[in-house]
């Protein structure tokens, strides 16, 4: 038989084929793994990555902001009862008025009813029926505090026939006979009450003072 000149190369070729994979096999540490003609080369023989010990890298805080603070709502308590006080709004009161809240209620003597009374001195303190000789009612009183303070006390007589104003009794703080002697004068006519009391009645303006023991003037009587 007579071997042609390619089939010796192609023997040839074989050997180094097989020489060159177990020379790969002895690199790669005897691992078996065979690697493509087209790969070597390509990667260095150490490929491994090592990781050094040591802390890891801090991360970094991030500050949410801080939520709303809702606003606070004051809740009634139920079991609170005690009521809301209010201060009652002041009148507006006439000047003259303002001057002299007796002389000024005196003019309107047999003009004013008691709605009247009502719009300048507010609710009465209280009232009283008054009667005539046979005891029988023929008007009624009502007693206001006065807005303006110059008097302790106001009580206003309605009569019962016309619902007119007929009298004004005016109860000073601190009034002294001898105070009404020097504003109105002497002329009066006297007479003896109860209790010590003395009333003096004027003879010319319409002024009537009740007046104590040691002087003092319990009320006036306008009419």
């Amino acid at each position: 038989m007579k071997w042609s000149p390619l089939f010796g190369v192609l023997v040839f070729a074989a050997q180094l084929a097989g020489q060159e994979q177990v020379a790969d096999r002895s690199m790669a540490g005897g691992s078996g793994a065979i690697r493509p003609p087209v790969l070597r080369g390509a990667e260095p023989t150490d490929s491994t990555v090592v990781t050094l010990p040591g802390a890891s890298a801090p991360r970094p805080s991030v500050q949410l902001p801080a939520p709303p603070t809702p606003p606070v709502t004051e809740v009634d308590d139920p079991d609170d009862h005690r009521p809301v006080l209010r201060r009652a709004p002041k009148p507006i009161l006439p000047a003259e008025f303002e001057r002299d809240s007796a002389l000024f209620t005196q003019k309107l003597i047999g003009l004013w009813s008691e709605p009247d009374a009502y719009n300048i001195f507010g609710e009465p303190l209280r009232e009283r029926v008054v009667v005539d000789e046979g005891d029988n009612e023929n008007g009624r009183i009502y007693a206001f505090s006065d807005p303006t303070g110059r008097y302790r006390e106001i009580e206003l007589d309605f009569a019962k026939s016309s619902g007119l104003l007929r009298t004004v009794f005016v109860y000073p703080w601190k009034m002294t006979w001898e105070d009404c002697r020097k504003q109105w004068g002497t002329n009066v006519r006297s007479t003896e009450a109860n209790k010590g009391r003395t009333f003096h009645s004027y003879l010319n303006r319409r002024v009537d003072v009740l007046v104590d023991q040691r002087g003092g003037v319990i009320s006036l009587g306008l009419y």
